[in-house]
């Protein structure tokens, strides 16, 4: 979802609440910058230098090994014409198995689910669970039964448990 999906999603949702309290009552409402929080945050600061050095090295690995394929196709394109046949499909085929090598290296290191988001979350997850557990500690303490991420995209960050009629949508409609 782009972000002019998730704002008017967020603005939605927001005036939903909005019209909801009018009926309901006042329900306490605030906002927070959870980006802003964890930029001001030593552990995360740290966090995401060692997440950057880390991408820098394999980026650095993975060029030197695209160095090293390109080195092969130039003495190729050299040799070609004094090659035999037999000798030139095994050199396109070393070279063409050289280039699935280092795809697949860069799929595992910065794929959806490679080494670097796997650090990730080993790193910045449980940074994020600790802003979270503050989060809903102050709304509890606060009384507030709404809270909402002005920095990101995660819109409702807290909710107060009475106003979830989930299971009450989940009877009619399995009815």
């Amino acid at each position: 979802m782009n972000n002019s999906m998730n704002r008017v999603l967020r603005t939605v949702t927001f005036v939903l609440i909005m019209v909801c309290s009018i009926k309901v009552g006042a329900q306490k409402i605030c906002y927070v910058d959870i980006n802003l929080i964890l930029e001001n945050m030593q552990d995360y600061k740290r966090s995401q230098e060692e997440l950057d050095r880390l991408a820098d090295k394999w980026r650095q690995e993975i060029a030197q090994e695209y160095d090293k394929i390109k080195g092969m196709y130039n003495r190729y394109q050299a040799e070609q014409v004094l090659l035999s046949e037999d000798v030139k499909k095994q050199r396109e085929e070393e070279i063409t198995q050289k280039e699935k090598t280092v795809r697949d290296m860069q799929k595992d290191k910065f794929g959806p689910e490679g080494a670097l988001f796997k650090r990730r979350q080993e790193l910045v997850k449980p940074i994020q669970d600790k802003v979270y557990s503050a989060i809903e500690s102050y709304a509890v303490e606060k009384s507030y039964d709404f809270i909402f991420d002005k920095g990101g995209n995660a819109g409702i960050i807290f909710a107060n448990s009475t106003f979830d009629k989930t299971s009450d949508i989940q009877k009619r409609v399995g009815k």
